[in-house]
């Protein structure tokens, strides 16, 4: 996000109360487990990791979670909860698209962040090359919608996104093995949007 006022001040602390964030990232992190070689010696980034909701399910199978987020209000809710982790944690307040964090890791997560980023094939590009030979990226949003999965669109420039796209986008920044799978839907009064979770891998 371009902006520097934290967006989400005012929902952090009730973040994790919300029964359909949690469901939704307990199922990103069954996707991801069930089609991703992990391993207790990974390092891996979460990026706009929030309150901490999918490192959470991920934790416990991994060696170490970096957590990236530009909101110091969802980050201090992951802090608070940092010792709940099952294995170590960093925490980086940045934003990720203006910031030259200069990490290797083996493995890139996210839930529900990209639509709050601007350029998506600058995005694909900067996560290639934080990742070693044979990582892997793991990205949970939302498919195409009509901008009304918000109430408040504020902060966010893309209304869900077109697999076919991205398919093309990764491809063009280096990654293969590019797979999508539909991880949930989730159901407002006035519609259903459908969440998908990309998994690419950077070749060895």
């Amino acid at each position: 996000m371009e902006q520097n006022k934290d967006l989400f001040e005012h929902k952090s602390k009730n973040w994790d109360m919300n029964s359909i964030r949690v469901r939704n990232a307990k199922e990103i992190s069954d996707i991801i487990l069930n089609n991703i070689d992990i391993n207790s010696s990974m390092e891996i980034v979460d990026f706009g990791a929030g309150t901490g909701l999918l490192s959470y399910f991920i934790a416990k199978h991994v060696s170490k979670i970096i957590a990236i987020d530009n909101s110091p209000s969802m980050l201090e809710e992951f802090r608070a909860k940092q010792s709940e982790f099952a294995c170590e944690t960093d925490i980086i307040k940045a934003d990720i698209m203006k910031n030259d964090l200069k990490l290797s890791v083996d493995g890139i997560i996210s839930s529900m962040t990209m639509h709050h980023i601007e350029d998506i094939e600058a995005l694909f590009l900067k996560l290639f090359n934080m990742l070693h030979k044979g990582g892997f990226i793991a990205i949970a949003d939302l498919d195409s919608e009509d901008g009304t999965f918000h109430s408040d669109n504020e902060g966010v420039y893309h209304y869900g996104f077109d697999r076919e796209m991205l398919t093309n986008i990764a491809k063009e920044a280096g990654f293969i093995n590019i797979n999508f799978k539909t991880a949930n839907v989730i159901e407002k009064p006035h519609a259903k949007f459908s969440v998908f979770t990309m998994t690419a891998q950077k070749k060895i």
